[in-house]
């Protein structure tokens, strides 16, 4: 079990708290939601956490395996949808900056479809994942 505190603080910005490790993380509105867009958005969040969740499971199969994917880069673009307002799309790319075998890349790529936040977001956000070697 993790915990999470999150405080609203005022004018649409929260804080929030990871309890274990006692790090933190701000959120805002964004502009076109009556923020000032100074920080992550919740809806980043989510799609950050999808990008961060890829490189992660990547990255535990790269070690045990010794497949080195040090400095690899996810960009995420994050699409909304309206009516209702929510989360359309989201894109990742990942760039894995190393020539690694077909092996290797089949491994990387098996591995990414077991992220468990590409798992636990709807069904109907519509996710594109893109992972190019030698990047």
């Amino acid at each position: 079990m993790h915990q999470i505190e999150i405080t609203y603080t005022k004018n649409l910005h929260t804080q929030c708290k990871h309890l274990q490790s006692g790090n933190k993380i701000t959120t805002d509105a964004p502009v076109e939601n009556h923020g000032t867009g100074k920080a992550f958005s919740p809806t980043d969040l989510a799609a950050t956490a999808l990008g961060s969740c890829l490189l992660t499971i990547m990255g535990i199969a790269a070690q045990t395996h010794g497949i080195n994917i040090d400095d690899s880069v996810a960009r995420v673009t994050k699409i909304m949808s309206k009516d209702p307002r929510r989360i359309g799309k989201i894109i990742v790319e990942i760039d894995i900056p190393y020539e690694l075998s077909t092996k290797e890349q089949r491994l990387l790529k098996q591995a990414a479809k077991g992220c468990p936040v590409h798992h636990s977001l709807h069904p109907d956000i519509e996710k594109e994942i893109i992972i190019n070697f030698n990047a």
